[in-house]
Formats: C-alpha cells, sequence, structure tokens
C-alpha cells in the first residue's frame, strides 16, 4: 500500500530538518584550503596613492595584453603618473586617470600598441561557467580572470572593477597613459573594442563613491575637483615592509567550483527560489590580502 501523501511530506519534512545547510559562498571561501588560492607576483600588483591618504591596489593581466602591460609598467616606473589625478567620474559608468598634461612619453613606451582587444584560445585552461551569456557563445575563467569565448578567441569581460585602457577612434588603441576602471553595471558592448588590462583588487570602495563630474562623459570641468595621485608604484619594487602581498582564489580548484555553484543556487535563510544561473560577471573570482 503507498504511503499517504500527509506522511511522506512529514518524511521529506523531517529529512530536511535533518539536512546540513549547504554552505554559503563566503563561507566556502573563508573555508577554501591554502593550495586553492594563488598568489598575485609582485610584478603584476600596482599602488596608487591618492592626494585624500587613500589607496588602490591594481592586478595586471600580462597575459591577455602584454604590450599595453609592458607600457603601463613603463609609464610607473617613469613616474608618468605621479602628479596625475583622477580626471573623469560618469556615473554607473567608469572612472578614469591619467598623467598631468604634457608630459612627454617615458623612453621604451610603445606609442601604437597593437589592438590587443582578444586572443587565441590555446594557452591557460579554460574554466567554462556553463550558463548563458547575452554577449558571447561562452563564459568562463582563465586563471583567476572572467572571459568569454567565441570558440575561437577569448577576451576579457568589462566587469565591475575591471581596469582598461582609454583611447580615441580607430585605428588608435591607447597606450596605457589613460585608464579607467568600472564603477556600474558591466558595459559589456565594449568587450573587443578597448584593451582591458587588469582589474582592481582593493579600494573599489573609494573610486566608486568619488563625487561625478558635471562635464561631457563624466569629465571634471574644474581642476579643483579632480581627486591627485600622489604617486604609482608597482609592488616589485615597493620594499619588502611596504609591499601588498595578494592572492586569488584558484579558477581551477575544487573550492571554486563549488563556490560557483553556491552563487548561482543560493540556498541560505534569505532565498525563496535559487536562481539555477550566473552572470560572469557576479563570478569574479575572490582576492585577499596574503598573511
Amino acid at each position: 500500500m503507498p504511503m499517504p501523501r500527509s506522511l511522506v511530506v512529514m518524511a521529506a519534512a523531517l529529512a530536511l530538518a535533518g539536512a546540513a545547510p549547504a554552505p554559503t559562498p563566503q563561507q566556502i571561501v573563508d573555508r577554501a584550503p591554502a593550495a586553492a588560492w594563488a598568489d598575485v607576483p609582485a610584478e603584476d600588483l600596482v599602488t596608487i596613492t591618492l592626494r585624500d591618504g587613500g589607496q588602490v591596489v591594481l592586478q595586471l593581466a600580462p597575459a591577455f595584453a602584454p604590450v599595453h602591460v609592458a607600457n603601463i609598467r613603463a609609464f610607473i616606473r617613469a613616474g608618468w603618473f605621479d602628479g596625475g589625478a583622477i580626471v573623469r567620474v560618469q556615473d554607473n559608468y567608469v572612472v578614469q586617470w591619467a598623467a598631468a598634461e604634457g608630459k612627454p612619453l617615458p623612453p621604451g613606451a610603445n606609442p601604437t600598441p597593437p589592438a590587443e582587444y582578444e586572443g587565441a584560445a590555446g594557452g591557460a585552461p579554460f574554466r567554462p561557467l556553463g550558463y548563458r551569456d547575452a554577449y558571447a557563445a561562452q563564459t568562463g575563467h582563465v586563471a583567476g580572470w572572467p572571459v568569454a569565448s567565441d570558440g575561437r578567441a577569448r577576451w576579457l569581460v568589462h566587469c565591475y572593477g575591471m581596469v582598461g585602457v582609454g583611447r580615441d577612434n580607430p585605428p588608435d588603441t591607447g597606450n596605457g597613459a589613460e585608464l579607467y576602471a568600472v564603477i556600474g553595471h558591466a558595459p559589456r558592448h565594449l568587450d573587443r573594442n578597448i584593451a582591458l588590462v587588469g582589474r582592481v583588487l582593493d579600494g573599489m570602495e573609494r573610486m566608486a563613491a568619488l563625487p561625478r563630474g558635471g562635464g561631457a562623459l563624466g569629465f571634471y570641468e574644474k581642476a579643483s575637483e579632480r581627486t591627485p595621485i600622489v604617486s604609482t608604484r608597482i609592488a616589485a619594487d615597493l620594499p619588502a615592509a611596504a609591499r601588498p602581498a595578494w592572492q586569488v582564489l584558484d579558477t581551477n580548484s575544487a573550492a571554486f567550483a563549488q563556490w560557483v555553484g553556491a552563487r548561482a543556487n543560493r540556498g541560505d535563510g534569505f532565498f525563496v527560489r535559487a536562481a539555477g544561473a550566473l552572470d560572469v560577471c557576479n563570478a569574479i573570482p575572490p582576492a585577499r590580502r596574503k598573511g
């Protein structure tokens, strides 16, 4: 004789009551073993010190835009951005910074880099996210970075906190002398149209909270509105005691796979219905200070 429906419901409720709750994404990050974290090379870390005392830390992505990144390193080591400023803050879009006007390019900088907007699908392993995307056939992660792919090439995507190179109309690709960080809803229409060169690891709250510019495209109309930059440094060039150290959750680790699953299927008490889906820009690999 089949079990009455009331008993089936009761049995299911008892089973659920006895089951351990699924870990939240933050709990997964907190419990991730040391082996699941990858060190960010000091050569790829950039510190930006602002006049107001704040600091922003960037991670460069030389594997995706090697010529632009080489330029940025050359600019920083030549003091190019020192004395510059944040010149543009466009609401729900980007914050942009540049050197003081009139500075000549430092020796060795490439004035006309190639269009490093996408790359071959080979190289480091691609971990598919597994959910549909509006802008690409596939999205996922490569070596700690959010990427999209059409099966032939891969490219970094314009997610919140990603850093790109300001440029003029083609064939200009920008040389890294002006940089921006995304501070709004991911402007994915810019993918494969601009060279992305890294992301903000720390200090996004400072950039996103800056007053919006009143000029066209959010540019500040008065020099007094700008936030001055005191210095920009490569972490590898700093004394050991002052050198920031960061790690990113390895996108090929079991912990990252569990984290992605939890992000797509939130099961903690707040959620009534799990989304069963995840946008790549909501799956930026977690980062943490080392030590």
